[in-house]
């Protein structure tokens, strides 16, 4: 073998010592590369599962208005919706929640649907549960619910029994320690016909009706304001159902969008000095058990006409 033989034999073994050098940099950095997804969808997973869906915040808002009546300057009214029980919601997590609510005396506190998950099978001592803890909420001036469409007959019992009043297309007149009250509706959604926006109304139609009283409607699924508003004299609209999207994503503005809520799925809307706020709810539905940029919670409003 000559001599330039012999340094190409080594050449070539210098070339395939380097070629598996570099093959197992590229595997290190593959495997590395692989390793960091699967801890990044770990964590991703966890959070919008375990974390994000059961971490309960606290939207503060005050509320102007020069219709709302001086004696009811600082009232506290407490949203809560779109519980789901047995989602991402349990009873430990009730728990918390009456906490959260009672730690602010609200005068009035306000149901806008949808209590029970509807695949959930509420057992009778976890009805019974349930309705001892909302039970437990306090509030000076009453407490108040409206269905949503996932709501059956345990809607009904429990809320009954928990010390509720179901408002299905009827309203309430609010008194606070004085004769000028508030108006609060309760509209049934999905709305079933005119006839039922009539009966919600019906407080108009009384001879002794005020035309300028200040009036709050509940109802579930956003997107029927724009049956209400032109008809009707509404203020204040807090609806629920959107979940404000589940998932949002702000760089791109992309949220996830239910039917009812197409239109309506944000946080809060300036409908002609007419105002609808959306609470992103409490639980998750069937069809989306994450959530992402938008947590869970309940709205604390403060009414004042200054």
């Amino acid at each position: 073998m000559t001599r330039q033989e012999i340094n190409e034999e080594k050449q070539k073994e210098i070339f395939k010592e380097q070629n598996k050098e570099n093959i197992k940099k590229s595997i290190k950095i593959f495997l590395k590369i692989i390793l960091f997804f699967i801890i990044f969808i770990t964590i991703f997973f966890y959070y919008t599962t375990y974390i994000s869906t059961v971490k309960i915040q606290v939207r503060e808002y005050r509320i102007n208005n020069k219709k709302i009546p001086s004696n009811f300057n600082g009232l506290k009214i407490i949203q809560l919706s779109d519980l789901h029980y047995g989602s991402t919601m349990f009873i430990k997590n009730v728990q918390e929640i009456v906490t959260l609510i009672n730690e602010r005396n609200p005068d009035l506190i306000v149901f806008t649907g949808d209590l029970i998950n509807k695949d959930f099978k509420l057992s009778s001592k976890e009805q019974e549960k349930l309705i001892n803890e909302l039970k437990k909420l306090n509030a000076s001036l009453g407490k108040y619910a409206i269905s949503g469409e996932e709501d059956l007959e345990s809607f009904t019992t429990i809320f009954n029994q928990s010390d509720f009043t179901i408002l299905s297309d009827e309203s309430e007149l609010i008194y606070n320690d004085n004769i000028n009250p508030i108006l609060l509706v309760g509209v049934t959604t999905p709305i079933k016909d005119n006839d039922s926006l009539e009966t919600a109304y019906s407080y108009f139609k009384e001879p002794t009706h005020n035309p300028d009283i200040y009036t709050i409607t509940l109802l579930h699924q956003p997107d029927y304001v724009d049956d209400i508003i032109n008809n009707y004299n509404t203020d204040l609209f807090l609806a629920g159902h959107s979940h404000n999207g589940n998932i949002r994503v702000p760089i791109l503005n992309y949220a996830m969008k239910k039917e009812g809520a197409k239109k309506y799925d944000q946080d809060y809307y300036d409908l002609e000095n007419k105002q609808l706020f959306i609470s992103s709810g409490l639980g998750t539905n069937n069809s989306n058990s994450i959530r992402l940029f938008c947590r869970p919670s309940i709205n604390f409003f403060r009414l004042s006409n200054k």
